[in-house]
C-alpha cells in the first residue's frame, strides 16, 4: 500500500478523529428506519465542515453534495447505510453499544464513518478533483422493503442523475489493507416467503376426522425443493430455504393451520419471477390435493446485485494503483443480499469490500454479537472513496 502518498498522509492526520466518529456511532446504534440520532449526528458533522445537504429522505436519510473543479463535468454518487441490528453486543470494549439489544454488527457504523471521512478530505482538496459527488446516507438497509428502494422513489438519483454509484462494505474475511471486488453478477436477490397451510383440526387419535396441516406441511417442505432441483438451470445459483415453521399447541391435538416462513435467493431476475409462480402454484395445488388449502405471500425483496463491468474494471485499476495489485482481491459469488442492488438497477454501480481483520486473524463474521473491526481499516475505506473521486472517469456503455 502506498502509505506515503499525500492523500494517505492527510487521511492519517484525520484518522484519530474518524475513529472517534465510528466509536460514537457504534455506541449509539439504531434499528432500521429509526436512525434519528445517527442522522442528527451526521448532519452535525456536515454542518461543522460547511457541507450542504438535504435531510428527511425516507425519514432519516441524508443527501450531501460536494463539488470539485468543473462541477458539471461528471456526477457520481457514494452511498453508506446507517442502521444497526437487533443483537445484544458481547464485545467488552469502551465503545460498546449503549442501546441494549441493538448493535452495529454489520459495519454500517464503519460505512457511515468512511463516507463522512471522505467528504471531509475531498472538501479540503476540492481543487484536486473534478465534478460533483452526491453522498447518500441511507436508512433501513437491513429491513424490507430496503431504504434504497424508498430513497429512489423519493428521487434521490435525480436532478442530477449520477453517471455511476459506489458503496463499500466491511469484510472480516480479508485483512486490513486489502479490498475485494467482483465484476458482473455478485450478490443474490432475496425474497421472503410466507405460507399458511390450512387444514381441519381435531383429536390426534382420530386423524380420519381431520385434515392434518402438519403432515401436509412436511410433504410440502420436501417437495418444494424440487422447484430448484428440477426447474432451475443447475449452472444458475439459486437457494430456497425455510427457517421457521409454527403450528399446534399440544402433542395430541391436530391444529387447524401451520405457518411457514422462508427465503428465496436467485442470481437471475427472469428465473426469480418464474420461481415465484412455481412456488405459489405448487403450494396451493399440493395442499388442495391433500384435502387442505394454502395462502402464499412472496413480497418482492431486494433484486440481485450486478456490478457494472466497465465501472468495476476502472475501480479495480484505481484500487491496484492506490494499494498495490497484491492487495486487490477478486471475490466469489455470494448468495447473501444487499439493497444497494436497487441502485445498480437504475445506474451503473460498483459495490466493493474493505478488509477489516488485523493481519489474518479472522475472528467473527458480520451479524455476530462479537463482530468488530481493526479500526485502522477505516483509513482504507476513506481512501478508496477519495481515490474514486480523484481518478474515476465515466465510460459510456
Amino acid at each position: 500500500m502506498s502509505s506515503n502518498s499525500p492523500l494517505q498522509n492527510l487521511i492519517d492526520q484525520h484518522l484519530p478523529a474518524f475513529i472517534q466518529i465510528r466509536e460514537h456511532i457504534h455506541q449509539h446504534p439504531e434499528l432500521s428506519f429509526q436512525e434519528f440520532e445517527t442522522s442528527a449526528f451526521i448532519c452535525s458533522k456536515l454542518d461543522e465542515w460547511g457541507i450542504s445537504y438535504q435531510k428527511g429522505y425516507a425519514g432519516t436519510g441524508i443527501l450531501a453534495s460536494i463539488q470539485g473543479r468543473n462541477p458539471d463535468k461528471q456526477v457520481i454518487a457514494f452511498r453508506a447505510d446507517m442502521d444497526a441490528l437487533p443483537i445484544v453486543e458481547m464485545n467488552e470494549v469502551a465503545y460498546a453499544s449503549k442501546n441494549k439489544g441493538v448493535m452495529h454488527a454489520c459495519g454500517h457504523d464503519v460505512h457511515s464513518t468512511c463516507l463522512l471521512g471522505a467528504i471531509r478530505i475531498l472538501n479540503e482538496i476540492k481543487n484536486d478533483w473534478e465534478g460533483t459527488i452526491q453522498c447518500i446516507f441511507q436508512p433501513g438497509e437491513e429491513k424490507h422493503p430496503g431504504g434504497a428502494s424508498l430513497l429512489i422513489k423519493e428521487g434521490i438519483l435525480e436532478n442530477p442523475k449520477p453517471a455511476a454509484i459506489f458503496a463499500l462494505h466491511v469484510y472480516p474475511h480479508l485483512p486490513y489493507g486489502s479490498i475485494g471486488y467482483r465484476a458482473g453478477q455478485y450478490m443474490a436477490s432475496a425474497d421472503e416467503i410466507y405460507i399458511r397451510v390450512i387444514g381441519k383440526g381435531g383429536h390426534a387419535a382420530l386423524p380420519h376426522q381431520t385434515v392434518d396441516p402438519i403432515i401436509i406441511s412436511a410433504q410440502l417442505l420436501t417437495s418444494l425443493q424440487q422447484i430448484i432441483s428440477r426447474n432451475c438451470n443447475p449452472l444458475q445459483p439459486s437457494v430456497l430455504s425455510f427457517g421457521k415453521i409454527a403450528g399446534g399447541q399440544a402433542g395430541n391435538v391436530i391444529p387447524d393451520e401451520v405457518r411457514i416462513e422462508g427465503t428465496l435467493r436467485c442470481m437471475d431476475e427472469k428465473w426469480r419471477a418464474k420461481a415465484h409462480d412455481l412456488i405459489r402454484k405448487h403450494t396451493i395445488e399440493l395442499c388442495r390435493a391433500l384435502g387442505g388449502d394454502a395462502e402464499v405471500e412472496i413480497p418482492m425483496g431486494y433484486p440481485s446485485l450486478f456490478n457494472d463491468p466497465l465501472v468495476t474494471r476502472q475501480f479495480q485499476d484505481i484500487a491496484e494503483k492506490a494499494l498495490g495489485i497484491e492487495q486487490v482481491k477478486e471475490l466469489d459469488l455470494r448468495m447473501a443480499a444487499e439493497d444497494f442492488s436497487f441502485y445498480t438497477h437504475q445506474v451503473p454501480g460498483c459495490f466493493f469490500r474493505i478488509g477489516t481483520s488485523k493481519g489474518n486473524e479472522f475472528q467473527f463474521p458480520v451479524h455476530n454479537a462479537r463482530f468488530d473491526i481493526y479500526q485502522p481499516a477505516i483509513a482504507i475505506g476513506v481512501r478508496m472513496f477519495c481515490e474514486i473521486a480523484l481518478h474515476y472517469k465515466h465510460e459510456a456503455n
